[in-house]
């Protein structure tokens, strides 16, 4: 059977050849998928897709129209799939639903104390041999407050490490996470959680009911002095309003690892060309912000599970089983 991959990088590529090697022909490309790219899967019976490929009716059409059975992403989320378009052409999909939460966890703190402590101004200022303190004066995370925005595995994680720091814990979500009451969180309203919390991290999926989570209204009640920490998707952020925020001298800090038009742009050398998202452009040029490569989730020990759960996924499929990854079962599962 024939697999196609895309999205792929460097350091994933050997992960993805060692899991199907022997079993099926996989081909492996550093694509996005999209109206553009769909006809390179013609023939290709089940479609390994990434987090910014776009998979919307006209991309799932043609990848039906090619011979594809299964879109099977390597992500846990899949805002970026019509699951409507994909059950009227009887296309399967099913994603990563979990894999190791502290990869996440564990970057989502990278940023908040890089931030905090100003790191990228200290190593940069170092480089050139000043080793002045001046503007590098960070606070103690200990005996300030946490709100942690999403409570599932993830946010549990972030909230066990901030326990570790000795935070107050507030927490918003759907449902209370018994873990974190055990850790002493307090459930609470989001307004409140913006308004008390010296960090907020997210650590929720992106939904219609989550767009926008952190809007012009919730930046306002934040403490001009909080840090913002986002390493789940971009659109939970309006960016602008975060601009706007940024720039009126508000919030200490801002670490982000995902951004909402990040398609095209995260994952790719850019540094050749002119950056025409003047959004994005004028976060990179505040001081008391940093932007990753949509990173978070890439350590050895949460890639490799996200392989080996595609790689069960696509077997589960054409033995005819579905399993907790399952989005959109086969025709025949109805």
């Amino acid at each position: 059977m024939d697999i196609v991959a895309y999205g792929v990088v460097t350091d994933e590529l050997p992960l993805l050849e060692r899991a199907f090697k022997g079993q099926h022909r996989l081909r492996c490309l550093d694509l996005v998928l999209n109206r553009d790219t769909a006809a390179t899967a013609a023939g290709c019976t089940v479609v390994c897709s990434s987090v910014n490929d776009v998979l919307d009716e006209e991309v799932l059409t043609t990848l039906a129209d090619g011979g594809t059975k299964l879109v099977t992403q390597r992500a846990t989320g899949y805002n970026n799939i019509d699951l409507d378009a994909a059950r009227k052409l009887g296309l399967a999909v099913s994603r990563v639903s979990s894999y190791s939460p502290y990869s996440v966890a564990e970057f989502a703190w990278t940023l908040a104390l890089a931030v905090n402590r100003r790191v990228a101004r200290s190593v940069a200022r170092t480089r050139d041999f000043d080793f002045r303190l001046n503007g590098l004066l960070g606070r103690d995370f200990h005996g300030r407050t946490a709100g942690v925005v999403g409570t599932g595995k993830i946010g549990a994680a972030f909230a066990r490490i901030a326990a570790g720091f000795g935070m107050r814990l507030l927490g918003w979500d759907i449902a209370e996470n018994p873990e974190c009451l055990e850790l002493g969180m307090e459930y609470v309203e989001r307004e409140r959680l913006f308004a008390e919390a010296d960090l907020v991290s997210l650590h929720v999926p992106l939904l219609p009911d989550t767009y926008h989570l952190v809007d012009r209204a919730a930046l306002a009640r934040m403490k001009d002095d909080a840090i913002l920490i986002n390493t789940s998707r971009g659109g939970l952020i309006d960016a602008q309003a975060l601009v706007d925020t940024l720039r009126a001298g508000r919030l200490d800090g801002v670490g982000l690892d995902v951004y909402e038009e990040e398609a095209g742009v995260f994952f790719f050398d850019r540094s050749l060309d002119v950056i025409t998202d003047d959004t994005l452009a004028r976060l990179m040029t505040f001081r008391n912000v940093l932007v990753s490569s949509h990173q978070a989730y890439f350590t050895h020990d949460a890639v490799e599970e996200i392989v080996r759960t595609t790689a069960r996924n696509v077997e589960d499929h054409l033995a005819g089983r579905a399993n907790t990854n399952t989005l959109v079962p086969p025709p025949d599962r109805g």
